[in-house]
Parts: structure tokens; sequence; C-alpha cells
């Protein structure tokens, strides 16, 4: 586990402009695991598309050197996609490196597994997914996955990232 000791979306002078472009865009976070036992993995990812069609796609754009892009290029990888709350802004921070996870993020809530991977027990909005395809794309992991089953809840206070921040709705950040 890497804790940055900075945000990657901050403004110092010097900073990439093209990443600074990237996130003023904003969304709603996300937490995608994969595994079992001791071969869990998982990563918040705010940089994804759910693309409907036949068959429906969730488009991830994933760190290369982390444990969850490397457990995703195997054929048939299964993996979740929940969709995080303002609730889960410390598990999200955990995931993302940015925060000490005593005994790892896994254990610091409370889990479902599934054939595809843990799921959040109290997510209540998450797809079961497997790997279609994954290439690597500028600095970045690509992964394709096709939705198997998706449950889509309420979502009162989702758990927004811009600019290397957390927010939720109608808060002005």
């Amino acid at each position: 586990m890497t804790i940055h000791t900075d945000h990657p979306f901050d403004d110092p002078a010097g900073r990439d402009a093209v990443r600074q472009l990237r996130g003023r865009l904003g969304g709603q976070v996300s937490l995608w695991t994969t595994g079992a036992g001791p071969e869990r993995a998982g990563l918040t990812v705010s940089s994804l598309l759910v693309l409907p069609g036949d068959p429906p796609l969730v488009l991830g754009l994933l760190d290369p050197d982390c444990d969850l892009a490397d457990r995703l290029r195997v054929d048939g990888a299964r993996l979740v996609v929940q969709l995080l709350e303002w609730q889960h802004r410390d598990l999200a921070e955990q995931f993302a490196g940015q925060m000490p996870a005593p005994g790892g993020a896994f254990a610091t809530t409370t889990w479902d597994e599934t054939q595809a991977g843990p799921r959040l027990s109290d997510a209540g909005s998450w797809a079961e997914c497997t790997v279609e395809s994954y290439r690597e794309i500028g600095w970045f992991t690509e992964v394709v996955a096709r939705v198997d089953h998706a449950q889509v809840g309420e979502s009162d206070d989702p758990l927004l990232h811009r600019r290397g921040r957390y927010s939720r709705l109608g808060s002005g950040t």
C-alpha cells in the first residue's frame, strides 16, 4: 500500500494541465473488488463508464501497478463494481491508498462473498461482472467488463469525487 503525500488533481504550480482537466470532471466513486480469501483485491475507481447495450458493459481505468489490475488480467476474471455513498469515504480512501487500513482494507467493514468477488454488505447499487478485455492505454489499464447482474438501490447521499476531494451533492465543492 502507498500513502500519497498529495492529491494528484490539486492545482499546485507546475501540475499537468490535462490531469487538472480530468480532475474537474467529477462523478460518483465506485469500488471494484475481486477474488476470495487472501487473493482478494480492490481499488477505488472514479474513472468509469457504464455502457448500456447487449451486453451492457462497464469500462474502467485502473492503475496498471495495482493488485486489482493484476488479478483482472486473467481470462474469465470476475469482479464486483459497487457505487459508494458518503458513509464509505474512509473506505474509499483506504482502497485508494490514501489512508492506513489496519489489517487491510477488507478488514474495515462487512462483505458478502459472491462468485464475482466480495461485495459491500451495505452497498445499495452494484454489478457483478466478467472481464471481456483489458489493454494498456496512456497511464492506465483499461478494463472492459460485461455486466452479468446489476442491482440499483436508493442513492440519497452518493460519494462524489472532484479535484482530488470527496464531496456530497449540494456541498458546493
